[in-house]
């Protein structure tokens, strides 16, 4: 049955156009279980995905050292997926000198954030420390790795279409 609608978001809904891909651009800092599913996630919504890690490979995703290498522009939305990592303020300081979009670290609001004073130490000034978004996506009381990266990916989705990411009511 073929339908035809003047609406872009049913014809899509409806498998009639693929969604958009030019603007979405995802890198998911550090090869976690988390970013695993993160990327295959967002993949199917349109993301163009890739891993910055500065030690290790995500099997099956292309992933870079450097945020420059990653390409990060102001298309970008960039989600840190480990927070313990030692490595988070080089990163992070790395990715806050490109125009990324968005910047988000995973964690818990009921913990200190980490990357505060990771990037402190590393003398980032306050207003791009402010940058960086935590906690990140929507609040559906995420546990595994999949879950997270539903959130995560709705949160994006949400903050890119100017909505709350709310349920209605």
């Amino acid at each position: 049955m073929t339908h035809t609608h003047e609406d872009m978001a049913c014809a899509m809904a409806h498998g009639q156009v693929p969604a958009p891909t030019g603007e979405r651009r995802l890198v998911a800092v550090f090869a976690s279980p988390v970013a695993l599913q993160l990327v295959h996630l967002a993949a199917h919504v349109g993301f163009e995905c890739v891993v910055l890690d500065p030690v290790e490979d995500l099997d099956g995703v292309r992933t870079f050292r450097t945020a420059r290498e990653a390409g990060i522009d102001d298309g970008t939305d960039v989600v840190v997926t480990d927070h313990d990592r030692p490595e988070l303020g080089d990163v992070l300081a790395d990715v806050l000198q490109t125009p990324a979009r968005w910047v988000g670290v995973m964690g818990s609001p009921r913990h200190t954030a980490p990357h505060v004073a990771a990037l402190a130490e590393r003398g980032v000034a306050p207003e791009q420390v402010a940058r960086v978004h935590r906690p990140i996506g929507l609040d559906i009381g995420s546990k595994s790795p999949t879950e997270i990266a539903v959130s995560t990916v709705a949160g994006l989705l949400a903050h890119r279409n100017g909505r709350s990411g709310g349920t209605y009511s």
